[in-house]
């Protein structure tokens, strides 16, 4: 099952390939949630971001094309940080204790890295039109997910000890 969200074809001038260069922009959408969750929408500039991430704003242009582009590419990765840990969650080898800290833990440790620019990504930042796509498909492949999980552990309503 997929759980990373492709990139739309208009999102990021090159793919990081080295990886020097991955963590080039994994620096730089680091620094963009950062200030997504310090300054919101409005006050997040590329050149900010380039500051922030210690590159030169000649080499995040090089990544992202604008601010939308830049913003699109940290809720890329959010959503597909999300998928990741739904998937963890529904794996049916696992045991329901297993399933239900894997979601508890996950969810829990994906959204208090950046906890604010959650809800500017959600709420305040404008979504690309060329992004819809991939929107959809996260939408989608949650509530795939979630349904999953309640169906999987709905069978036994025993109480689960947290020290067992």
């Amino acid at each position: 099952m997929p759980t990373r969200i492709a990139a739309p074809a208009s999102a990021m001038r090159k793919e990081p390939r080295q990886a020097r260069s991955r963590a080039t922009t994994a620096a730089i959408l680091d620094a963009a949630a950062h200030i997504l969750g310090e300054l919101g929408w409005t006050g997040l500039t590329t050149n900010v971001v380039a500051e922030v991430a210690g590159v030169s704003i000649g080499l995040l242009y090089q990544y992202f094309p604008n601010k939308l582009a830049l913003i699109e590419a940290v809720r890329r990765r959010h959503f597909t940080e999300v998928l990741v840990v739904l998937s963890a969650a529904s794996d049916n080898a696992a045991t329901r204790k297993d399933r239900i800290w894997a979601l508890a833990e996950g969810m829990i440790r994906v959204h208090s890295r950046y906890p604010a620019a959650h809800r500017v990504l959600m709420e305040e930042s404008p979504r690309a039109v060329y992004a819809r796509g991939g929107h959809d498909f996260f939408e989608k492949e949650c509530q795939r997910y979630y349904e999953a999980i309640i169906k999987m552990n709905s069978h036994r309503t025993t109480e689960l000890s947290i020290g067992a």
